[in-house]
């Protein structure tokens, strides 16, 4: 057990040694490395952060209410009763007629209200129902719609239901390139591994005939590889982290000026993780494909 942790050990140090010998040649393939992670791993920022932004507004659907101008009293308390014990209705707000002419004025709409005699507003609910799938959405809102006192009812929950869809197309593509630049990852390390399994070709030969087996040649380049996709890893967890740093600044200015609380959201830890190990396993992958085939052909 201790030969073989030390052998592991003086394999890492080996790895990291010739790394290290060559500077130019391994900060280029890290950058190879890391533009091939940044593209997909951005991808997926740029999506978590529009459905960060989609969960500050109000993308909940909503179900609105019209009042009729001509119900009395006792069908309004009616309906007011019938939507505070609903049990699909999770919120409901009363908006007045008066409160919605408000509204419109203090949208600058001033001009268009002026030269009205009466406000042609009703007064109306507006409803958040606990389930926003499409089909419970339209019987909530014909049951809603056979109440007396009703004028209408109108569902806005198209634009919703039209950006989650944009978004589970989105994470399917990530999840597509994130497929796509793995097999690239394998492809650029497995490179690079031949590269180093020539130029220590009569050292694999001399260990051979003194009875080394092809898991001990293996185990240097193997840990060579990973160290690589780790350095990969690495440069792209810093390149999308300068990324924010510069763009943090201007969306942050233009979510201040919509009223928005929103900040750009970087990589957390735990995701920042899952990247380093992805990659370390993927390069480790293309190394061990790569060097299984060129010993074979040292055989």
């Amino acid at each position: 057990m201790k030969s073989w942790l030390s052998h592991h050990f003086a394999s890492l140090t080996d790895a990291l040694r010739r790394l290290m010998r060559t500077p130019f040649s391994t900060v280029f393939t890290a950058l190879a490395i890391g533009v091939a992670i940044t593209l997909p791993v951005g991808l997926y920022l740029t999506l978590e952060n529009i459905n960060k932004l989609a969960g500050d507004l109000p993308t909940q659907p909503e179900i609105s209410l019209f009042i009729s101008d001509n119900a009395t009293q006792e069908e309004r308390e009616t309906i007011r009763q019938k939507l505070e014990k609903h049990t699909a209705i999770s919120k409901q707000r009363f908006v007045s007629s008066e409160e919605a002419l408000n509204r419109l004025n203090a949208e600058g709409l001033t001009d268009i209200t002026a030269g009205l005699d009466k406000n042609p507003l009703p007064d109306a609910w507006v409803l958040i129902p606990k389930q926003s799938g499409a089909a419970g959405m339209e019987a909530l809102r014909k049951e809603l719609s056979d109440l007396h006192g009703v004028e209408s009812v109108h569902a806005d929950s198209a634009w919703a239901e039209r950006l989650q869809a944009l978004l589970g197309i989105g994470k399917h593509v990530v999840l597509l390139l994130g497929t796509l630049f793995g097999l690239a990852l394998i492809a650029i390390t497995s490179n690079a591994i031949r590269a180093q399994i020539l130029i220590r070709r009569d050292e694999i030969v001399v260990s051979r005939l003194i009875g080394a087996t092809d898991r001990y040649i293996r185990r240097p380049f193997l840990y060579y590889g990973a160290l690589q996709g780790a350095t990969g890893a690495l440069t792209a967890i810093g390149v999308l982290a300068l990324l924010g740093f510069a763009l943090e600044g201007p969306v942050s200015e233009l979510a201040t000026l919509y009223g928005s609380p929103f900040r750009l959201a970087g990589l957390g830890t735990i995701e920042s993780g899952i990247v380093l190990i992805s990659a370390t396993l993927f390069s480790w992958l293309g190394a061990w494909f790569a060097v299984g085939h060129s010993l074979s052909k040292i055989d």
